[in-house]
């Protein structure tokens, strides 16, 4: 796959995402759908922040990249958005469920960006 077939394939993924959280938050009443409501609803809001966080997280990286491989940018945005992605959607889940406090984010936050240092030095280990 190319890389323009890749962001053609995401953009239009994170469109159909966008498009399917747009049509749960309207339809899905949150205080009578069940369990499989709050799935397609946070699982459609976490691959369409997905999509966008590593569209923006690429076009960032290409300016500011121009002579680095471009499949190590993929590589990174895509790591990265997963973690941001990820931390948005744990965030809401715990508004939603009246646990989110300072201190929760904080170890969220801690940890994602533990993970993240874990990531950066396994690579340069090779």
């Amino acid at each position: 796959m190319t890389l323009k077939q890749l962001i053609l394939t995401i953009i239009v993924a994170s469109l159909i995402c966008w498009t399917a959280w747009i049509l749960v938050l309207f339809q899905v009443n949150p205080l009578e759908t069940n369990f499989l409501g709050f799935l397609i609803f946070y699982l459609s809001l976490f691959f369409a922040l997905l999509g966008t966080f590593f569209l923006i997280s690429f076009g960032f990286r290409k300016l500011i990249n121009k002579f680095s491989l471009e499949y190590k940018i993929v590589s990174i945005s895509f790591r990265q958005s997963f973690f941001f992605a990820l931390l948005v959607v744990v965030f809401l889940i715990l508004q939603g469920n009246n646990l989110l406090t300072w201190w929760s984010m904080l170890l969220l936050i801690g940890g994602v960006t533990i993970l993240e240092f874990f990531f950066l030095s396994a690579r340069r280990s090779y």
